[in-house]
């Protein structure tokens, strides 16, 4: 309840990451007392740039345990080593990704073939062999486009067992605890050799973007939004005001130094620093990577010059060494992590100075020297910030160099660059041939402004394509969330709803006259008329063994047939719930629609994931991807709506009575326990038993028991889904997986409608959105 307490106070001081997981376990929890969060009215956001722009398309996820897929992890991580650059995949450094070309399939085939992973006729783009495409495709990026201490670290946890730990690109500091999505992080810890952690299903998810954008106020500050203020103002609609500095800048920046390789780069750094050491003055080195401060730390000390290293291995010390990072002479190599919101006080810190003195004499004497030290370090010139590296994005360099200069400090800062820098081989090649004609040797640098210039040009073509990438992947975002917002609100309803009656009966309605319409479609003779369907059916939601040969033969007409139905079920739904009294059914109401809601919620993610992969095909045939999406996912969240429907009408047609147990109805204050139910075709909300079933053991069920959904969890308990525990197909070939599912509707003129305008009716009122839309 302490989190509670924390967002009742006027003011809450929380972490982004900790406001975005309590928002995703609000929309989770099963009970209205356990939700912490108030609404969402008014966000100040420190470093805005950083979370709203530098992390904005990272989701936040809550996941759970899904198949276990090591041994494919393992295998698939012997065949990328085998593969040539040019001939076997294709390598786009400035998109990110990695493609096979026709060879490179061809020996992933042979291979997969090879391992038994594929049969010998079959094709490795062939539908039924989508996840080995993914997962070879995974493979190959994390093999050619992820590099150990750039983006991640090998570190042993608290078990001492070794583990991949990703390192924040913008930043330096490691991620514990993150891990990347989609199986890319196993594929990382298949190449690295270590321990691979089986890979997780998406419970929830969301992203900063969004999340912040669901606020009715959102401000921010930072020292560096000016470069980003387009995409401020066209995404979150947020002006960028500039406020001039209290003290006028005292800090020189001097035009970039360009060298012909890391070598000659080294050589003037390490030059550099020793002049700068050699007047007192304090240097700051800031580095890319770990593997490029580890590089440039031997490099010093081939020289003798005694220095700290601060990034993602020796991040324990990081308060030692910034505070001594000002100190005469002091040397300091660092990541990133010396950039964003570190404060470097010329002299040292005082205050860390004065820790655990209690003198007052002494107070006095160390004051007096941090005092003598600090006027030294300013005659000196102040702190010295060596860049050796751009950066992709501006706001990191100044950052950086904002470290130097601080309140109107003395202070210089110039950035070391070599033709081997990433930025200048992708992104201003033509600097390299310029450089080449000139003959220029490894220990000569060119500087000039018009250098300086092409090096911004460089940086804000990056700048404008990662913008361009997140503006694109909000569009496909923008589909998600108001699905979300729309599933989100019907869940805010059931948690606080007090008389959930007429949603479940206009549930039974709309499932029954869907039933009746599909079996005796209008205008359609009695002969035409299915009716064995119909019996199916109506045993299968409703429980009910209706004799509808019989009914036919009283009349065979239409209106008969449908009024026999109704009074049936309505029969066996009053005998079903007499057990029970108000309370007792609200609470077993509540409990079931939330299930059904959550059960179908996570299988429509993946669906959703699934579909977002493949979609980009569709350019090919001239159609835009997200108008695509859009209307296949509209498609889908129809059928969300409809199976949220039928499962839980299906499961409360077969509520029970348990004298064992009981269950306590979270949501509903001084209420009477009701007792805890049992279901036999869905997932109950308690543990169901072998005889529930007429079993003896659960050995004996039947894998085609259609009483069990394929997708549902095994009723033994095992939390694997059914078709994968007791549901499995023994005639099902290796790899292949059997399911019952209904055939997929057919497209109909609503599949022409964006889920933006589905769900701008269901805002009305969400829960009767779900308990209007009808079954396809």
């Amino acid at each position: 309840m302490e989190r509670k307490a924390a967002y009742e106070a006027d003011i809450t001081y929380a972490t982004n990451n900790e406001l975005g997981f309590d928002y995703l376990r609000d929309h989770m929890a099963l009970s209205a007392h356990t939700l912490v969060q108030r609404p969402l009215h008014f966000a100040v956001v420190d470093e805005v740039d950083s979370i709203l722009i530098d992390e904005a398309r990272t989701p936040l996820i809550i996941s759970g345990p899904t198949d276990d897929l090591t041994n494919l992890y393992v295998a698939i991580n012997q065949l990328i080593p085998s593969f040539i650059e040019g001939e076997d995949y294709e390598l786009d450094i400035k998109q990110k990704s990695a493609n096979l070309t026709e060879l490179g399939t061809d020996k992933a085939e042979a291979f997969l073939r090879e391992h038994d992973l594929m049969p010998e006729d079959g094709n490795l783009y062939d539908v039924h062999n989508i996840a080995l495409v993914h997962h070879v495709g995974q493979a190959l990026r994390a093999h050619t486009l992820f590099k150990r201490d750039v983006e991640y670290i090998i570190k042993p946890n608290e078990e001492g067992v070794e583990e991949i730990v990703l390192i924040d690109e913008f930043t330096g500091r490691m991620m514990p605890g993150r891990r990347l999505s989609e199986g890319l992080h196993q594929a990382i810890e298949a190449k690295e050799g270590v321990p691979i952690k089986q890979e997780n299903q998406t419970l929830a998810s969301i992203t900063f973007q969004n999340y912040f954008r669901l606020y009715n106020k959102l401000a921010g500050m930072t020292g560096t939004a000016a470069t980003e203020a387009e995409e401020f103002e066209s995404i979150y609609g947020l002006s960028v005001i500039t406020i001039p500095t209290n003290v006028s800048v005292a800090r020189v920046d001097e035009a970039d130094k360009i060298y012909l390789n890391q070598k000659g780069k080294f050589a003037a750094i390490a030059q550099d620093i020793q002049e700068a050491h050699a007047k007192g003055q304090p240097i700051l080195v800031g580095t890319v990577s770990i593997e490029s401060s580890e590089e440039l730390s031997a490099h010093l000390k081939s020289n003798g010059i005694a220095h700290n290293v601060l990034n993602a291995r020796h991040h324990e010390k990081e308060a030692e060494i910034i505070s001594q990072a000002g100190r005469k002479g002091a040397v300091t190599i660092a990541t990133n992590m010396a950039g964003r919101g570190t404060d470097i006080k010329l002299g040292g810190n005082l205050d860390l100075l004065l820790e655990g003195v209690t003198d007052e004499k002494e107070i006095k004497a160390v004051t007096e020297s941090w005092r003598k030290e600090h006027e030294e370090v300013m005659a000196a010139g102040g702190l010295r910030v060596l860049g050796t590296e751009r950066h992709e994005s501006r706001r990191i360099d100044n950052q950086l160099r904002g470290r130097s200069g601080r309140q109107g400090d003395a202070g210089s800062s110039v950035f070391y660059l070599s033709l081997d820098d990433d930025l200048i081989k992708r992104f201003a090649p033509n600097l390299g041939s310029l450089m080449t004609r000139m003959n220029m040797p490894e220990n000569e640098a060119i500087q000039h402004g018009m250098i300086s210039k092409s090096i911004a040009t460089a940086q804000r073509k990056i700048e404008a394509l990662h913008f361009d990438m997140r503006k694109h992947v909000l569009k496909f975002d923008d589909v998600l969330n108001e699905q979300r917002k729309v599933i989100y609100d019907q869940r805010h309803e059931i948690l606080h709803g007090e008389d959930l009656t007429e949603t479940i009966d206009a549930f039974r309605e709309d499932l029954l006259e869907d039933m009746l319409r599909a079996a005796m479609p209008a205008g359609s003779l009695p002969e035409q008329w299915q009716l064995e369907t119909l019996k199916e059916d109506l045993a299968k939601v409703f429980n009910v063994d209706a004799d509808v040969v019989a009914w036919m033969k009283e009349a065979d007409d239409a209106d008969n047939i449908q009024q026999k139905a109704k009074e049936l079920t309505e029969k066996a739904w009053s005998h079903t719930l007499s057990n029970f009294d108000a309370p007792q059914k609200q609470a077993i109401f509540r409990m079931v629609l939330l299930q059904a809601l959550d059960n179908h919620w996570r299988q429509h993610l993946q669906s959703l994931d699934y579909l977002r992969k493949g979609i980009n095909w569709r350019g090919y045939a001239q159609k835009d991807p997200i108008n695509e999406f859009a209307k296949e996912s509209y498609l889908l969240f129809e059928d969300l709506l409809a199976n949220i429907k039928l499962e839980t009408v299906s499961m409360l047609s077969r509520v029970q009575k348990v004298k064992e147990e009981q269950i306590v109805d979270p949501a509903a204050e001084n209420a009477a326990p009701p007792p805890q139910v049992k279901a036999a075709p869905q997932t109950a909300p308690s543990m169901p038993t072998p005889s529930m079933f007429g079993l003896k053991s659960w050995d004996e069920l039947n894998p085609l028991d259609d009483r069990i959904p394929r997708n549902a969890p095994c009723p033994c308990g095992s939390g694997v889904r059914f078709k994968l525990c007791h549901g499995r197909l023994a005639a099902a070939p290796q790899g292949e997986e059997i399911s019952s599912g209904s055939p997929k509707k057919s497209v109909k003129d609503k599949a022409e409608k964006t889920v933006k305008k589905a769900s701008a009716k269901a805002k009305k009122s969400p829960a009767k959105k779900l308990a209007k839309t009808k079954k396809s």
